[in-house]
């Protein structure tokens, strides 16, 4: 992939003794920048009643502590449908990037998603429909994340950004389209594992009226010991969830990947087709139960029917 990078080249620095550019000082010291390399992907938490989920991307943007923010620009817009991505799948978005080393204050994913008769991003229901997908100021900011990070010299920066589609996607009445609020966790892929298993196709045929319609999902939150609540905007929401399917295994499964090494709570629902995330609702959790995670280990959770 190519890209356009834009930063600063050379810094110069007045001193006592003389004037000191690019490549080199007067006395020969070498002041050669440290570098460090820098790659990005995608992934994504799904969102019940969607077939798909497509974001335009156009570049990316990092903002080191101190200089004007780096831009990878690509050669042609690239729509990347989120549905696509759950679990431990991943879309590279950038690749082995030289970089400064040193620190770094923010992330910005540029998005091409305005309500413009144009389908550049959109979301397509489960009826077939297809509405446009908006980014509020997205044109002007796209997506932020301001959380920062370290590159050491020589070193490599590799993170995935996690795109947690039951919270970021609404359709408000009486507005044109669909909204993508930014709901996003930027990860260190050197410090994550996942988690996978089975739920008992008795315990859902006693949750869920119709399997076939949803399977329901299994919600993650930070901590042992958790009491589950839905997704509604506070605190206490879940970190993230993962969508039951039947697979070729003839078996209820799912799988949450790029978890932070550390304790988690983990519930099964089936009513997460009817989880608002901007309200409160009542949700019915089962088989509440603690799980560690351990780096780039998957760590096995099977969910059964007990009496």
């Amino acid at each position: 992939m190519k890209t356009k990078r834009v930063w600063a080249q050379c810094l110069i620095v007045t001193a006592l003794a003389g004037l000191y550019a690019c490549g080199g000082s007067s006395d020969g010291a070498d002041t050669t920048e440290q570098t460090g390399s820098f790659s990005l992907a995608l992934t994504d938490g799904p969102v019940d009643s969607a077939n798909q989920v497509v974001v335009e991307f156009s570049g990316v943007s990092i903002k080191p502590a101190n200089g004007e923010a780096i831009e990878f620009m690509f050669e042609e817009p690239r729509q990347i449908d989120l549905l696509q991505l759950q679990g431990n799948a991943s879309a590279a978005i950038i690749t082995d990037e030289t970089v400064p080393a040193g620190e770094y204050e923010w992330i910005r994913l540029h998005v091409n998603a305005e309500h413009d008769n144009i389908l550049d991003s959109f979301i397509e229901l489960g009826d077939g429909s297809q509405l446009e997908l908006r980014v509020p100021s997205g044109s002007q900011t796209g997506l932020k994340l301001v959380r920062g990070f370290t590159l050491a010299a020589d070193g490599h920066a590799d993170f995935t950004i996690d795109f947690d589609l039951r919270k970021s996607v609404t359709n408000p009445p009486g507005l044109p389209g669909a909204l993508l609020k930014p709901a996003l966790r930027l990860i260190d892929n050197l410090e994550v594992g996942s988690i996978a298993g089975s739920v008992d196709a008795n315990l859902i045929a006693q949750q869920c009226a119709d399997a076939g319609v949803s399977a329901g999902a299994v919600y993650v939150y930070t901590g042992s010991g958790v009491v589950p609540t839905d997704m509604s905007g506070n605190e206490n929401d879940p970190v993230t969830s993962a969508l039951v399917s039947y697979g070729e295994t003839a078996e209820y499964r799912y799988e949450i990947g790029f978890l932070v090494e550390g304790d988690y709570t983990l519930a099964y629902t089936c009513g997460s087709v009817d989880d608002d995330p901007e309200q409160v609702d009542e949700l019915m959790f089962v088989g509440a139960v603690d799980v560690t995670v351990v780096a780039d280990q998957q760590t096995v959770q099977d969910f059964v029917l007990t009496e």
